[in-house]
C-alpha cells in the first residue's frame, strides 16, 4: 500500500503574501508605544537637536556660508546646509533603531510575533507592519525635529510640505534595509556591525556636513548611489525653497533600495521562522 509524501513547504522566494492583517499589527504596536511616547520622542530628537546646535551654530559661525552644487552654486548658511541634511539623518537612525531593536525584541526576545502568528495573520503581514511602523516612528520623529527647525527660523519655505512624505520614503527604505539585518541578527550585539560599517560611513559620504563636490572623484560617485545620498538630495532644495533637479532619479533609487530590502527581508525572515 503506497503513502502519500507529505506536501512540500512553500518555496522562501515566493511572491509576498500581503493582506490587510497588516493593519491590526501595527495598531497593536502604536497602542503599546503610546504608553511611551514622550520618552521616545525625547530620545529621538536629543541627539539630532545636539548634532544641529553644536556643528549649526558652533561650526556655522566659522565657515559662515557654504557653497551648494559647487563653485558656481548657491551659497546658503551652514546651518541650513546641515539642518536639511541632518533631518534625512533623523529618519534613516530612527527607521534603522525601530527596525532593529525593537523589531527584534519583539521577534526574537518577546516572541510576539509568534503569538500574533497564532490569529489568521501570515508572517508576511507581520514584516509589512514592521517595516511600515518603523517608517511611521520616523515621520513623528522628524515632524518634531522639523517644528523645532521651524521655530528656529532655519527656513521657512512652503516646499517643506513637499519634504514631509519624502522623509516618509527615507523611513521606509531604511526600515526595508534594516529588517535584513534583523532576520540575521542573533543577539543585539549583531547591530554593531550594521551601524558601525554602513550607516556612519554613509553619513559622513553623503553630503550632510560638507557638498559631496569635496571628496575623492571615485568616492563621489560611489556616493552618488547611495540611499542617504539620494534622500539628502531630494530633501535639500526644498529647505532652500528649490525643487531639486533630478527628482525622478533620486525617488527611483530609493524604491529600488525599499523594494530590494523588503523583498530579501521577507525572504531572510521566512528562512529564520522555517528553521
Amino acid at each position: 500500500m503506497k503513502t502519500s509524501s507529505p506536501s512540500s513547504p512553500p518555496s522562501i522566494w515566493r511572491a509576498p503574501d500581503l493582506s490587510a492583517r497588516w493593519w491590526p499589527v501595527f495598531m497593536r504596536n502604536l497602542l503599546v508605544w503610546r504608553k511611551l511616547a514622550i520618552p521616545s520622542l525625547v530620545g529621538n530628537i536629543a541627539e539630532p537637536l545636539m548634532w544641529l546646535v553644536a556643528f549649526g551654530y558652533g561650526m556655522g559661525a566659522l565657515v559662515g556660508e557654504i557653497s551648494v552644487g559647487g563653485d558656481g552654486g548657491t551659497k546658503v548658511p551652514y546651518i541650513l546646509f546641515l539642518a536639511s541634511g541632518s533631518i534625512c539623518m533623523s529618519a534613516m537612525q530612527a527607521a534603522s533603531f525601530e527596525a532593529l531593536y525593537s523589531a527584534f525584541s519583539r521577534m526574537h526576545v518577546q516572541k510576539t510575533w509568534d503569538g500574533i502568528m497564532n490569529a489568521p495573520v501570515t508572517l508576511d503581514d507581520v514584516v509589512l507592519a514592521e517595516m511600515l511602523w518603523a517608517a511611521f516612528k520616523s515621520l513623528f520623529t522628524v515632524t518634531a525635529i522639523l517644528g523645532v527647525m521651524l521655530g528656529l527660523g532655519i527656513s521657512y519655505s512652503p516646499k517643506l510640505l513637499v519634504a514631509w512624505p519624502v522623509l516618509l520614503g527615507v523611513g521606509i527604505t531604511f526600515s526595508c534595509i534594516a529588517l535584513i539585518f534583523n532576520a540575521l541578527a542573533k543577539g543585539y550585539d549583531f547591530f554593531t556591525y550594521y551601524f558601525t560599517l554602513f550607516l556612519t560611513p554613509m553619513m559622513f559620504l553623503s553630503g550632510i556636513f560638507f557638498p559631496l563636490e569635496q571628496l575623492p572623484e571615485v568616492v563621489r560617485t560611489i556616493s552618488q548611489w547611495l540611499p542617504l545620498t539620494n534622500a539628502v538630495e531630494l530633501v535639500r532644495p526644498l529647505f532652500m525653497d528649490q525643487w531639486p533637479l533630478h527628482p525622478v532619479r533620486h525617488a527611483l533609487v530609493l524604491a529600488a533600495y525599499a523594494a530590494g530590502g523588503f523583498w530579501i527581508a521577507l525572504v531572510l525572515t521566512r528562512k529564520r521562522f522555517r528553521g
